[in-house]
């Protein structure tokens, strides 16, 4: 059995399309179609079912490709082991984030001080915990960072930063110049914006209603920060907003909340099973210095 094979069958595994997946591998398909039955002789059965010009992975291809799939994670991470060792690394740190607004300025100033690093992000939907959860476990992404607990074993979940929250309000509220914090009861029947239901934020910000003994109309969900904002200047109601001033003071304004004292905590994850590149080390450690000061 050879790499090659298994790294062509994950990927017609993946497509379950010969075509596409030679288009992907850049290879002809009477190639590709000839490794991956050379890959069923050796195993000594079928991976996929073929009907005409379809192709779908059956049975013994379903139990056969999550064993596929951690031989070449843990061949990889061996390759990055051994780069390190050597002293060949070139710093690439892979991470999944859903809060990537968060992380951003994180980003830019570790390259400034490692030039030679890089970064592959993927950015996930704000309720997709399971999504990044999924990539630290195949391997696939080195951390996470996330303001939503992962809660899983094997994950190691480290607190970097915490956020307070304040309420913005637009330029025509009747608060806008006039208060600069408030006790959150008395924003009781205030028409809110607010995140989707299954957006982590939405959760925490419930919480803090409860605490206050509060149920506030919600008008508008929405999945995006940005959006949120735009929607407060826009004049439609009041939101959760990090904390710290507004970006334009004339449209709009950031009241501390003084009861009770909220918080958004963010935490990086990363799987304690796979190997930890001394880059990935290094901007973790990065980050936990970064948001400390």
């Amino acid at each position: 059995m050879e790499l090659l094979q298994l790294e062509y069958f994950r990927t017609v595994a993946r497509l379950e399309h010969m075509t596409r997946a030679a288009e992907e591998l850049r290879i002809a398909q009477p190639a590709l179609s000839k490794t991956i039955s050379r890959l069923e002789e050796d195993l000594g059965a079928p991976l996929f079912d073929r009907h005409s010009r379809q192709i779908r992975l059956n049975a013994f291809g379903k139990a056969f490709l999550p064993k596929a799939e951690a031989a070449l994670t843990a061949l990889e991470e061996g390759r990055r082991e051994v780069a390190d060792l050597a002293g060949l690394a070139r710093g690439n740190v892979r991470i999944a984030t859903n809060a990537l607004n968060r992380i951003s300025g994180a980003l830019g100033a570790f390259r400034e001080l490692h030039p030679d690093a890089s970064f592959r992000i993927v950015q996930v939907a704000p309720a997709a915990i399971g999504e990044m959860t999924e990539l630290l476990e195949k391997g696939e992404a080195d951390l996470a960072f996330t303001a939503a607990s992962i809660d899983r074993p094997g994950i190691r979940e480290q607190p970097v930063l915490r956020s307070e929250i304040h309420l913005a309000v637009h330029s025509g509220h009747r608060w806008f110049g006039t208060r600069t914090d408030i006790r959150l009861e008395e924003a009781a029947n205030e028409p809110f914006i607010e995140y989707k239901t299954g957006h982590p934020y939405r959760k925490t910000n419930e919480d803090f209603c409860r605490i206050a003994g509060i149920r506030p109309p919600i008008v508008c969900e929405v999945e995006e920060p940005s959006a949120l904002y735009d929607l407060v200047l826009a004049g439609l109601g009041v939101a959760f907003v990090p904390g710290g001033k507004a970006h334009d003071e004339t449209k709009a304004r950031h009241l501390r909340i003084v009861e009770p004292v909220m918080y958004r905590d963010f935490s990086v994850a990363w799987h304690e099973d796979r190997y930890q590149s001394a880059a990935v080390r290094q901007f973790r450690e990065f980050l936990v210095s970064r948001f400390a000061d």
